[in-house]
């Protein structure tokens, strides 16, 4: 297939573009200069300069393609405006290309909200407020006419050098990591490599449809991660517990997100045959830690 990717340099976006390029489809990916666009180009992708949130940058170059995946995020304050953008432009160029032409679009398990149970695919969304915008543009998507519409809510990614839990990893190798609150919250969460797995059975299943989760189902708290990685760190990094209040103060709404606590299954996903092979952060540290530091010397 011939697939057009946005974000294709990015955290989630890159691990995509190297499962599909395995898996034998042409990629173009997004790029936003000359520079990034080299590197795709390195990696087996062709590369489309633009700016995410201004499709006419990108359209031409978009047009034609059998399948379209969107991992791509601009950074506040425009985040928001820049997506929606992206993705009415998206559905656009799917229904030019004839019936049935997928477009896969990247949300978050944020968009959920804190889980009383385990929540699912149909589980009834109460987005916290760093996600609210995205609930809307998983509609624009899932209500379009004759298109193939289907929305990916990854947890946390965790793996390689980038994502938050590289910041973790970062943090306790220097010696200090911040927990907020009590760190007894569970964060759904997925190894990158996984999570790509999942986009490349997306694309090729003509039956794939509708929200999909991707998360490992471990059921992690922040505590149990942290004190594995102290476990594996040749000096044992301090804990600063940090009021949530202290952390709205410096973080905003991210503060609320991380501490969220919640329980998620993906059980669409395993029913087209997706495992993740990797199902624990805390349990896998040793392995993730080596993939960290090769991630920082290439850097």
């Amino acid at each position: 297939m011939r697939i057009f990717l946005t974000g294709a340099t990015g955290y989630v976006g890159s691990a995509v573009l190297d499962a599909l390029i395995k898996a034998g489809h042409e990629v173009t990916g997004l790029a936003r200069d000359a520079r990034k666009g080299q590197k795709l180009q390195k990696r087996g992708a062709a590369a489309v300069i633009g700016q995410i949130g201004q499709p006419e940058s990108w359209l031409e170059g978009a047009r034609g393609h059998d399948a379209y995946i969107h991992a791509a995020l601009e950074k506040p304050p425009r985040t928001a405006t820049s997506d929606q953008a992206a993705v009415e432009a998206l559905v656009q160029l799917a229904q030019q290309g004839g019936d049935g032409t997928p477009v896969v679009y990247t949300s978050s398990v944020w968009v959920i909200g804190p889980t009383l149970n385990s929540a699912d695919e149909a589980t009834a969304l109460n987005p916290i407020a760093i996600s609210a915008w995205r609930a809307p543009h998983e509609q624009i998507l899932l209500n379009a006419a004759r298109i193939r519409p289907v929305v990916v809510r990854p947890g946390l990614v965790f793996g390689g050098y980038r994502g938050y839990y590289g910041d973790l990893f970062k943090d306790g190798t220097n010696g200090l990591v911040r927990v907020i609150g009590e760190g007894r919250n569970r964060r759904p969460a997925v190894y990158a490599r996984d999570l790509a797995d999942l986009y490349v059975r997306l694309v090729a299943r003509p039956d794939a449809a509708g929200v999909y989760h991707a998360t490992d189902e471990a059921d992690e708290s922040v505590l149990d991660v942290v004190e594995a990685l102290s476990r594996n760190t040749t000096h044992k990094p301090d804990v600063r517990f940090v009021p949530i209040e202290e952390a709205r103060a410096k973080m905003g709404v991210l503060a609320d997100a991380l501490a969220l606590d919640q329980v998620v299954r993906s059980p669409r996903a395993h029913t087209i045959g997706w495992t993740p092979a990797l199902k624990s952060i805390a349990g896998n540290i040793p392995r993730l830690l080596e993939e960290w530091r090769r991630g920082k010397s290439g850097d």
